[in-house]
C-alpha cells in the first residue's frame, strides 16, 4: 500500500506520521514545492521509526511526481492556510489552481489512485477535482465531516465529563462555519440521547462551538489546526486502505441523495477498498433538512466562484 501526500506542512506531515504509526502502510511519499522541505520532513520522520515502532517507509520529493507512481491513495492538502479572519472561501482564488494542477499530476503516474482532498475551501475543492479529471466518482473523497464530527464529539465529551470514546455524534453539510450541520437530535453517549443527559441551551452551545472549530484554533494558534485534521485524513486512509467498511461523513458528489444533484457535500458514506462504496442516506427532520439545503446553497455560491475550464 502506497500513499502520497502532497503538501508536506503541519496537516500534511501530522497525516503522514499518523499513517506511519499506525503501521499499515509500505510507504509514505511526502512531496513539496518548497525544496528539500518534504525531504527534510521524511527524514525527521524516518528517525522516530525505530523509536515508535513502525516500518513504514517515508520519503521525500520536491515537486517530483514520479516518486509517486503507483499510489493507491493520494492525500491533497496542498494551498495555502487561513489565517486568523480568513474564511475557508477565501483561499477559493489561490488554492483552486494548485490543486487542479496536483490532481492532473497524480493521476498522470497513478491512474487509478483514489484522492482524499483536504484543502480549503474543502467542498469546492472536492468539486473542482471532480470536474477537471476523469477519475471515478467514487475515487474522490473530501474530507471534512470527519473532522468536524470529531470536534462535535469533543465538545460533547467536554459538557458530559466522559470520554471522547463514549460519545456517538456526526457533522454533515459544507466544511465551513456556516455550513456545517451537527446532528445533535442523533447525538449520544453510549446510545442515550443527548437531550436526556444536558439543557437544551447546553446543546445548542456545543453547536455553535462546533461550527467554529476551526475558527476558534486559527485564532489561538496563528494558523490553521493539523493535528486533529491530520488524524481524521489518517483515518479516512486507514479505512480505504485497509477495506474498513467504516462510516464517516465525507464530502462526496451527490446525485440525488438527500435531493441533491451536482453538488459535492458533506454525507455520510462507507469507505472501504474502492474508496466510496455507498452513500448512507439518513432520514433527517424537517429542521435538519432546511439546514442541509442551505449550507448547499452556500457551498453552491463558492462553486459558482470557480474557473472549470
Amino acid at each position: 500500500m502506497k500513499v502520497t501526500i502532497v503538501g508536506a506542512g503541519s496537516v500534511g506531515a501530522s497525516c503522514a506520521e499518523y499513517v506511519a504509526i499506525k503501521n499499515f502502510a509500505s510507504e509514505v511519499v511526502l512531496v513539496d514545492i518548497k525544496e528539500n522541505y518534504a525531504e527534510g520532513k521524511a527524514m525527521d520522520l524516518m528517525q522516530t521509526a525505530s523509536l515508535m515502532g513502525f516500518d513504514t517507509r517515508i520519503t521525500g520529493s520536491t515537486n517530483d511526481y514520479s516518486k509517486t507512481a503507483g499510489s493507491d491513495i493520494a492525500v491533497i492538502t496542498s494551498g495555502i492556510p487561513r489565517k486568523p479572519g480568513m474564511t475557508r472561501e477565501e483561499l477559493i482564488g489561490i488554492n483552486a489552481d494548485i490543486v487542479k494542477s496536483v490532481a492532473s499530476s497524480l493521476i498522470e503516474h497513478s491512474p487509478d489512485v483514489t484522492i482524499i482532498v483536504v484543502s480549503n475551501p474543502m467542498d469546492t475543492m472536492t468539486y473542482l477535482v471532480h470536474k477537471t479529471t476523469d477519475l471515478a466518482k467514487n475515487k474522490i473523497i473530501g474530507m471534512g465531516g470527519a473532522l468536524d464530527s470529531a470536534r462535535f464529539k469533543y465538545r460533547i465529551s467536554e459538557a458530559l465529563e466522559c470520554p471522547a470514546s463514549d460519545v456517538e455524534g456526526m457533522v454533515i453539510g459544507g466544511h465551513s462555519d456556516t455550513g456545517m450541520v451537527p446532528l445533535t437530535r442523533l447525538a449520544a453517549r453510549n446510545s442515550v440521547p443527548i437531550s436526556k443527559l444536558l439543557s437544551e441551551d447546553r446543546i445548542q452551545q456545543i453547536e455553535e462551538d462546533t461550527k467554529v472549530g476551526g475558527a476558534t484554533l486559527t485564532k489561538m494558534l496563528g494558523t490553521s489546526a493539523w493535528y486533529a485534521p491530520g488524524a481524521a485524513v489518517s483515518s479516512l486512509v486507514q479505512a480505504i486502505a485497509c477495506d474498513q467498511k467504516k462510516m464517516f461523513p465525507c464530502s462526496v458528489m451527490l446525485e440525488g441523495e438527500y435531493g441533491l444533484e451536482d453538488i459535492c457535500i458533506g454525507a455520510p458514506v462507507i469507505l472501504g477498498a474502492q474508496g466510496i462504496e455507498q452513500v448512507v442516506e439518513i432520514e433527517l427532520d424537517d429542521q435538519e433538512k432546511a439546514k442541509l439545503q442551505a449550507s448547499a446553497e452556500g457551498v453552491r455560491k463558492v462553486n459558482g466562484l470557480l474557473n472549470l475550464q
